[in-house]
């Protein structure tokens, strides 16, 4: 076999090596884009809903939140908050913007401590989330609604 030949074929394994690397992602992976969980239920007015973006593999952006039947989001909710917060000692818009930023720069595995007076909306933000990464590595931006 000559020089030319050799060197084609070598290029040839080379290339033959390297697809299946660049081809197979990990199914646990998190495909670029956006996904959205939303409890199925309502709990005292409100249904909670998780936003993340991925990019290059990891998450970026993250939102975590509730709405009410109309649409208003419960962390501008200024009476809400004072209630709670008097209650409490937190209110939505603290809980929610610390459990969405723990999320922030990972591929979709973090332990997040829960807030002290925030429980209740920490084990249904574990289920929404469980389920958008889930989402996430599927690569299905499709909402998906969790019974929480």
């Amino acid at each position: 076999m000559n020089r030319k030949w050799k060197r084609i074929f070598a290029m040839l394994i080379c290339s033959l090596m390297m697809f299946p690397l660049a081809s197979c992602k990990s199914s646990n992976t998190l495909q670029d884009g956006y996904y959205t969980a939303k409890a199925q239920d309502y709990s005292h007015g409100w249904r909670e809903f998780v936003t993340i973006m991925v990019q290059d593999g990891e998450i970026v952006a993250a939102e975590y939140n509730a709405e009410n039947a109309s649409g208003f989001i419960k962390s501008w909710d200024n009476a809400y908050m004072r209630n709670m917060l008097s209650v409490t000692g937190t209110y939505p818009n603290a809980y929610t913007r610390y459990y969405s930023s723990q999320l922030l720069g990972t591929k979709g595995t973090v332990q997040i401590q829960a807030l002290t007076g925030a429980t209740q909306s920490y084990n249904r933000f574990q289920k929404l989330i469980a389920a958008v990464i889930e989402q996430a590595k599927k690569g299905d931006s499709t909402t998906i609604v969790v019974a929480a």
